[in-house]
């Protein structure tokens, strides 16, 4: 006789035809009708705290006398199979469902409740030992079952993100340091800057990644603050502050989280104000490696045509058509993701925002976009770290080669001959194409020898005044109407700051005259940076 394809199960609104082989119930079998929305269900990490507080629940109830310990043992048994990595399947109630997430919550106690029933002998949907709601849900209600839930499952998921971002910073410290050396131009609304050294650049990078993950651990920490006792409201009805303190001790010690009862219970089961600031540093994290995502894509644009200070490890072809084309095909999927983590957020803004009264009831929305996030960001971390961050090429020559472009460095005059001279000879510099420090001397204002120390490049990288004597207090003063001629200048003592014997200028030999007129011509700055090798001679323009 061929095996039935249906049973037939009740709940208060009538008979409910559910697969034979499924773990779930009548209830999880009309949210699965019902909602019928996207195909995701529940993430694995929200199945695991909810079963993580149905086996608390079970313990508790035991050693109050409220349940028999037989009936508790098999539904501890069922939750440790489920947490072994069984039986996922059996969890099927789509991520949009009826509000607060009792169709989730029903679902987990069907399939306790059968898994228990079966150990004990009985078969599934019989319910005649073990009751989904009676034993299963007994001192609980989606109430506080849902947002315990949802605490615990991002707290665990976070842990995987933090140790991805902290793996991601200590790459980036790693480039800091590599990059040290390497001196580059600066830039500010996308153009030219002072100088600054590449390593300066990504232990800034570096810097931010951390700073976000410090924030994002201290809005975490509200989460461990759990209503679990609450029930429907807050009041703790069917439940009480023995059945709290043991129940919310037990998932302290199953998770190994530092959980308290929540101070004022009718607080957490109102409002998920907490998962929504975990959420808020979590888009600022998204924020940071946007942006970091963003520079890189900038700073290898080329390779002939662009930036292309550094070089990024080529993962995949880029194009279609165009062969040989490489694309920095990694960051432009982590800016994907950190946009998607924003719109994470914004969903979950507006879900927080929709709390009536004594409830949320749009926490299942909340709850899966927090997790969405999380786990997304977290991999694209790792790839970050392990596909692109820890190959990165620092191009030298072409850092020099913009350097030495860039005009920028006329901002280390200004403590000497003043703002509105410094702003001339940059201007001049770019319409002619000559030198700033052709201009300098041909006008009189500093030596050679002053020169070659203010125009020290490495001096520009670090706090204080180019140029200026370690004796001196505060800025050089400035000669009247804002220049200082070179017979005005007081002596550089050696092993003064940004002497020739104190920092060794850098060398610009090798670089040209950019060529062209009008306003397109660049200034080649060959001899800005230090000393001249070759004061004599007249540059080509």
């Amino acid at each position: 006789m061929p095996r039935p394809e249906h049973r037939i199960e009740r709940d208060p609104l009538g008979e409910v035809r559910v697969p034979a082989r499924a773990l779930y119930g009548a209830q999880t079998q009309r949210a699965v009708e019902n909602f019928p929305i996207s195909g995701f269900t529940a993430p694995p990490e929200l199945v695991r705290a909810t079963v993580q507080v149905k086996k608390a629940a079970a313990q508790t109830n035991a050693a109050l006398g409220r349940l028999d310990k037989g009936l508790a043992a098999a539904i501890v048994a069922a939750a440790d199979d489920i947490l072994a990595g069984n039986h996922r399947e059996a969890f099927v109630v789509d991520v949009y469902q009826a509000g607060a997430g009792t169709s989730h919550n029903m679902n987990t106690n069907e399939v306790l409740g059968n898994l228990a029933e079966e150990r004990l002998g009985g078969r599934r949907g019989q319910y005649a030992r073990v009751h989904p709601n009676d034993h299963v849900n007994m001192g609980q209600s989606t109430n506080d079952v849902f947002p315990t839930a949802t605490r615990l499952a991002v707290l665990e998921a976070l842990g995987g993100l933090s140790r991805a971002g902290d793996q991601l910073a200590i790459a980036l410290e790693r480039k800091r340091d590599e990059f040290a050396p390497v001196l580059k131009t600066g830039r500010t609304h996308l153009q030219d800057a002072v100088p600054i050294t590449l390593g300066q650049e990504f232990g800034g990078f570096a810097a931010n990644v951390r700073h976000a993950l410090a924030e994002l651990a201290r809005t975490a920490d509200q989460l461990h603050e759990l209503n679990l006792g609450a029930t429907a409201l807050g009041t703790g009805l069917n439940a009480g502050d023995d059945y709290t303190i043991q129940a919310v001790s037990h998932l302290a010690r199953a998770t190994g989280f530092p959980l308290r009862p929540a101070a004022d219970r009718f607080r957490v089961t109102q409002s998920m104000g907490d998962v929504l600031a975990c959420s808020g540093a979590l888009r600022r994290l998204a924020v940071e490696i946007g942006k970091i995502a963003s520079d890189l894509r900038l700073l290898s644009m080329g390779p002939r045509a662009g930036i292309a200070e550094i070089q990024l490890p080529p993962v995949q072809p880029g194009s279609s058509i165009m062969p040989g084309k490489v694309n920095p095909s990694v960051p432009e999927m982590v800016n994907q993701v950190c946009y998607q983590v924003i719109g994470c957020d914004a969903a979950i803004l507006a879900a927080a925002d929709g709390g009536q009264l004594e409830l949320n009831v749009m926490m299942p929305v909340i709850a899966w976009n927090a997790l969405h996030a999380i786990r997304i960001l977290g991999n694209a971390m790792r790839v970050l770290d392990t596909r692109c961050v820890a190959g990165i090429l620092a191009d030298e020559i072409r850092c020099r080669e913009l350097l030495d472009r860039s005009t920028a460095v006329a901002t280390a005059l200004s403590p000497y001959i003043g703002y509105a001279e410094t702003a001339d000879i940059a201007k001049t510099a770019v319409k002619t194409g000559r030198s700033i420090r052709e201009l300098v001397s041909e006008r009189g204002l500093l030596s050679e020898q002053q020169l070659d120390s203010i125009l020290a490049v490495e001096a520009m990288t670090t706090p204080g005044v180019p140029g200026e004597n370690k004796d001196t207090r505060g800025a050089p003063s400035n000669h009247p109407r804002g220049k200082r001629r070179a017979d005005a200048q007081p002596s550089l003592r050696p092993g003064g700051r940004g002497t020739a014997s104190a920092r060794t200028p850098v060398s610009a030999a090798g670089s040209r005259v950019a060529r062209g007129t009008g306003p397109r011509r660049m200034a080649a700055a060959g001899t800005d940076h230090g000393p001249s090798r070759d004061r004599g001679r007249k540059h080509r323009r």
